[in-house]
C-alpha cells in the first residue's frame, strides 16, 4: 500500500513531499513501534540487501538507529566513517559514487556537513539514497521521528500549535520540521535571538518571536534546539548564562504554555543551556526519550 503513496526512490528532504506521502511513512512506522517493542524483533524484509552508513560528521544517535533498523529488517548493514576513509586522502564525492557503485550496495544513508551534497551523490549512485543531514540544509528522518512522536500522543498534528525555540539559523531540524509541520496541518513558532533566526524565514508561513515568554503563549509542544558552536561563525549569543536566562526552558517559562505541553528536543541536549534538566526530565512532559524509540521505526520505515 506504502509504495503507492511514497512513489520516489529517495528520501533526500521533506520539501516538496505532500500529507499522502508523509502519512504513508508514519503510518508504517508505527506499525514498527510494536514490533520493536516484542521479544523477536527481527523480520527478513531486506534479507539479501546491503545497506551502507556513510557518515562524513560524527552523529552516534542517527547512525546507531539507522544500523539497528536495518538489523531488524534483516539487511546487510556495513558503517563507513568518511574520517576514516579515502575521502581523508582526496577522493571527491564523485570518486566515492564510482566505488560505491561497484560494490552493488541497495541502500545508502548519508550524512555530510554541505547543503546538496546528498543530492549530489544521489544522482551520481545507482542505489536508493537516504539523506541523515546534510549542513544546514534539511534531515528528513528527524523531522518524521519527531512527527510520529507527536501523532502518538496528540493524536494529530492538524491545528496544534509548535513552537521551535533556539538556534534555527544553523539547524536543519528546524526547516525539515518546518517544511512537515505545515503540510500536514500545524501552526509554527519561530522563538530565538535576531541573530539565530533565518532572515525572511516568515515567508515560509512561520510566525516569528523574539521572546520566549510571549511566543510559548499557550502551543502545544515546545521543541528545544541545540546551540550549534560547531557550525557558528563568531558571536552569535553574547554569553551561556544569558542564552539560558533569555531562552532556555525552564518551568517559569514553560507555564506560559498549555498545561498538557509537551517538550522535545532532538538531541544531543545541552543541559543548563537550552533547556532546565529538571524539564529535560520530566516524565509527565518530556517526550525526549520516545524521540530516541521513535527514531529506529522511522528509519526502519
Amino acid at each position: 500500500m506504502t509504495e503507492h503513496f511514497y512513489p520516489h526512490r529517495h528520501l533526500l528532504g521533506i520539501q516538496g513531499l505532500g500529507p499522502l506521502e508523509l502519512t504513508a511513512l508514519l503510518d508504517l512506522a508505527d506499525g514498527y513501534v510494536e514490533q520493536n517493542r516484542s521479544v523477536d524483533k527481527r523480520k527478513n524484509l531486506l534479507r539479501g540487501r546491503t545497506l551502507v552508513n556513510l557518515f562524513f560528521e560524527n552523529s552516534t544517535r542517527t547512525r546507531t538507529s539507522f544500523e539497528l533498523a536495518g538489523k531488524r529488517l534483516g539487511a546487510d548493514v556495513i558503517n563507513m566513517q568518511a574520517s576514516s576513509s579515502s575521502v581523508q586522502k582526496g577522493e571527491t564525492l564523485i570518486d566515492t559514487a564510482m566505488t560505491l557503485n561497484a560494490m552493488h550496495l541497495d541502500v545508502l544513508v548519508v550524512r555530510h556537513p554541505d547543503s546538496g551534497a546528498v543530492k549530489l551523490l544521489s544522482e551520481k549512485v545507482n542505489c536508493a539514497v537516504i539523506n541523515a543531514g546534510d549542513g544546514s540544509h534539511e534531515h528528513p528522518t528527524q523531522a518524521l521521528l519527531d512527527a510520529l512522536t507527536i501523532r502518538r500522543r496528540k493524536g494529530q498534528l492538524a491545528g496544534l500549535t509548535v513552537a521551535i525555540c533556539g538556534d534555527v539559523q544553523h539547524s536543519r531540524v528546524a526547516r525539515s520540521n518546518i517544511y512537515l509541520l505545515l503540510t500536514m496541518g500545524a501552526r509554527v513558532r519561530l522563538i530565538g535571538p535576531r541573530t539565530l533566526i533565518p532572515t525572511q524565514v516568515d515567508r515560509m508561513g512561520v510566525e516569528v518571536f523574539h521572546d520566549m515568554r510571549t511566543g510559548l503563549k499557550d502551543v502545544d509542544v515546545v521543541m528545544m534546539l541545540r546551540i550549534q558552536n560547531e557550525r557558528m561563525r563568531g558571536n552569535f549569543i553574547p554569553s551561556i548564562r544569558e542564552y539560558f536566562h533569555f531562552f532556555g526552558l525552564d518551568y517559569a517559562k514553560l507555564s506560559l504554555a498549555k498545561p498538557d505541553a509537551v517538550i522535545m528536543h532532538p538531541g544531543p541536549m545541552n543541559r543548563g543551556v537550552e533547556i532546565d534538566s529538571d524539564v529535560a526530565d520530566d516524565v509527565e512532559r518530556s517526550l525526549i526519550r520516545e524521540q530516541v524509540e521513535m527514531g529506529v521505526a522511522v528509519r526502519m520505515a
